[in-house]
């Protein structure tokens, strides 16, 4: 507080010579005003956005810098908790990027448009599939465009879809004929016959026989450019080409990753897994336009690359599993198993000298999650960790 003017005043009542050392008084300047708009928030959306955005990185940090309990602790929690019933088993919840970006999965709905509603034609059919066809029968059902009567096929005698008689299939001679409809209501029945068929059966002698000619038959899809009309066409191609004759390529690569994952950030495991399935695909394809519309599957068969070779290399000290070669780039299945066998061994997977393979467990478990990301998303994910971390 300013008192000099009480100060002044009182010496001018005592001493009247003292108000000449008094400063002349003068007004203040004003400070003009100005005026300030302040800076628009952003909008609601443009906020989620980078929530979205941030979150998974926010998280995937904090997993480097909050190592999981020791064994020892874990253990001892463990010895002092009575055993759960299986109805309700105490497991703790796994935090993970899909649940920070949502707390709902979106799942995926199948679309069968090509069920017939002609009773006339249904009766016919029934009648026709009370045997096996002849290959002639097939062949004019392609002719007259008898989709009941394909479908049908599909679903009781598969194989005959893929007979080859007098040096033509169903599909090829849809296809010589330019019936461009009838072809690809074929590769959906080629495609909806891979993504059903059951474990057990794929590694019998008569499933790899039908993948041999179903892989043929695709190829020749993607040779004759209908590839354009059928979005999953080439990703379908890959897959009977992994389950058919790649069993040898998948173990092969799985040893190279798991090289690249002991090594660390040098080894630079998740840039090197991209490059074979790349590569892979480039060799049997061959056409640059093509690879570039199946970045989806290579980055699902890169990701699935990354979590089989981490757990080969679990298996170099406890006794377990190997994840199944089939399961390769089928969607999540490769992630279900690497999830499942984690859970059933978790006790075994605490105890792993390394700490560097139970952070990179961490990581895949939590990037891999849910379906709110997609496949080339949480590639991306995957390279800034395991390939560079960020601080």
């Amino acid at each position: 507080m300013n008192n000099a003017y009480l100060v002044l005043s009182l010496g001018s009542s005592l001493d009247p010579e003292t108000t000449l050392l008094a400063p002349p008084s003068s007004p203040k300047d004003r400070i003009p005003s100005e005026l300030c708009l302040p800076e628009r928030l952003p909008t609601m959306s443009f906020l989620q956005r980078e929530a979205l955005d941030s979150a998974p990185k926010a998280y995937l940090r904090s997993l480097r810098h909050s190592p999981p309990s020791s064994p020892a602790s874990s253990l001892s929690q463990e010895d002092l908790t009575e055993p759960t019933t299986p109805e309700t088993p105490n497991q703790e919840r796994r935090l993970s990027i899909g649940s920070i970006v949502s707390a709902v999965s979106v799942k995926s709905t199948l679309n069968n448009l090509l069920k017939s509603t002609s009773p006339k034609l249904s009766s016919t059919t029934g009648n026709q599939l009370s045997r096996l066809p002849e290959p002639f029968e097939v062949l004019r059902a392609v002719e007259h465009h008898d989709i009941t009567f394909l479908m049908n096929l599909r679903d009781r005698a598969f194989h005959l879809l893929l007979r080859n008689s007098g040096n033509t299939t169903p599909l090829i001679h849809a296809i010589r004929l330019g019936y461009k409809d009838v072809s690809i209501i074929l590769l959906g029945a080629f495609s909806r016959w891979i993504n059903n068929l059951e474990d057990e059966d794929i590694q019998k002698p008569s499933t790899i026989t039908l993948l041999k000619a179903l892989r043929i038959n695709l190829k020749l899809a993607i040779d004759e450019g209908l590839a354009k009309h059928q979005s999953d066409l080439i990703s379908s191609f890959m897959q009977t080409l992994i389950m058919s004759e790649g069993d040898k390529w998948v173990w092969s690569q799985v040893n190279t990753i798991a090289l690249a994952l002991n090594a660390g950030e040098e080894g630079r495991p998740v840039a090197l897994a991209g490059s074979v399935v790349r590569s892979f695909a480039t060799k049997r394809l061959g056409k640059a336009d093509l690879i570039a519309s199946l970045e989806d599957y290579i980055a699902n068969a890169t990701a699935d690359l990354l979590m089989m070779s981490a757990w080969s290399n679990v298996l170099k000290y406890i006794e377990g599993e190997n994840i199944p070669s089939y399961y390769f780039a089928r969607d999540l299945r490769v992630y279900s198993a690497f999830q499942e066998r984690l859970d059933r061994h978790r006790h075994e997977v605490r105890r792993l000298p390394s700490k560097q393979l139970k952070w990179q467990l961490r990581v895949l478990s939590a990037v891999m999650e849910g379906r709110t990301i997609t496949f080339r998303a949480k590639v991306e994910m995957l390279g800034s960790q395991l390939d560079h971390r960020e601080v």
